[in-house]
């Protein structure tokens, strides 16, 4: 088998993963809901942590589960909270300080973003959503690579807790 061969069964098999990835959690949204999303708040972070970083969320998109209960409460224990932008196909998103019920606009597909005066910040913990993950840790998301590219870029600054939210 070549190496094209392999590549393009690779993208295959990603393909039908995020297929059956998507169909799951659609079934589990119609079945708990914003529910989840404050269950998810109740948990809080499933790090410790002395001091009060920045953390980045995400508007939920389809049918993702919302952390913004989990962004509220955050906010309220003293993180500073934000939300990812992205700035253009092939980059890493840039992160504004948000906090929930602060003023949004519409960004790419509409999903809402901090307005531009809000500053630009590294965060230290990233919600990252996803459909799915294996043993290994490895994340499976829409397939764009922006988180992929992201992490890479911030973990060059500094260390970088990823959370994997779905």
């Amino acid at each position: 088998m070549t190496a094209a061969q392999q590549s393009g069964d690779l993208v295959e098999l990603k393909r039908r993963c995020r297929s059956q990835a998507n169909k799951r959690r659609v079934e589990a949204h119609a079945a708990a809901g914003e529910t989840a999303g404050l269950t998810l708040a109740q948990a809080g972070l499933p790090i410790a942590r002395d001091d009060r970083g920045i953390v980045s969320g995400f508007f939920p998109f389809k049918n993702e589960i919302t952390v913004l209960p989990l962004l509220a409460r955050l906010a309220s224990e003293g993180w500073t909270t934000s939300l990812p932008v992205v700035t253009g196909e092939g980059q890493a998103l840039q992160f504004r300080v948000w906090m929930p019920g602060e003023p949004t606009r519409p960004g790419v597909w509409d999903i809402p973003i901090p307005l531009e005066t809000a500053a630009e910040v590294h965060p230290d913990v990233l919600l990252v959503p996803m459909l799915a993950f294996d043993r290994r840790g490895y994340r499976l998301g829409y397939g764009g690579g922006y988180y992929d590219r992201t992490l890479a870029a911030l973990r060059v600054l500094k260390p970088i807790t990823a959370i994997g939210i779905a």
